[in-house]
């Protein structure tokens, strides 16, 4: 129910700031044309909310429901992790969503939405089928609590 409740905030908190509109993002992602720096301050905002819980998480080894929580412990910038954010970024810019967004905005039924929502679910699925495991940085090393 936490989830649900955490998941509808996030999705309302998307539609209050103007993240689900591409139009609005693709002028916050274009600097040398009519840029609207609106959406840095809603970045800013959610980085300022969130500072609190990852500080908070590097302290305790349970979540607040008393579950195990692990925190990434990967340092390694490889090409992977450099394509990856390539290949966001490129997508960001030329539909004006990411994730999130795509999410609530799909669930009102656009078909260009649905469209990107259907591409991204199958780029995963490629992913997830195609791309070798990573290997783990130190030999056995675990995911580290937190």
């Amino acid at each position: 129910m936490a989830a649900a409740g955490a998941g509808l905030l996030f999705g309302f908190g998307l539609i209050l700031s103007g993240m689900t509109d591409p139009a609005k993002v693709r002028a916050f992602l274009d600097i040398t044309g009519q840029w609207n720096p609106a959406l840095a301050f809603v970045m800013g905002g959610a980085i300022l909310a969130a500072l609190p819980a990852f500080a908070w998480a590097r302290r305790h080894r349970t979540t607040l429901a008393g579950a195990p929580l692990t925190l990434p412990d990967r340092t390694l910038v490889d090409a992977r992790l450099v394509g990856g954010t390539a290949l966001f970024g490129v997508g960001w810019g030329l539909s004006g969503l990411c994730p999130g967004p795509a999410l609530v905005v799909g669930s009102s039924g656009s078909l260009p939405v649905l469209v990107f929502v259907a591409a991204m679910a199958a780029g995963l699925l490629l992913s997830r089928r195609y791309l070798a495991p990573r290997a783990p940085e130190a030999p056995a090393a675990a995911p580290r609590q937190a």
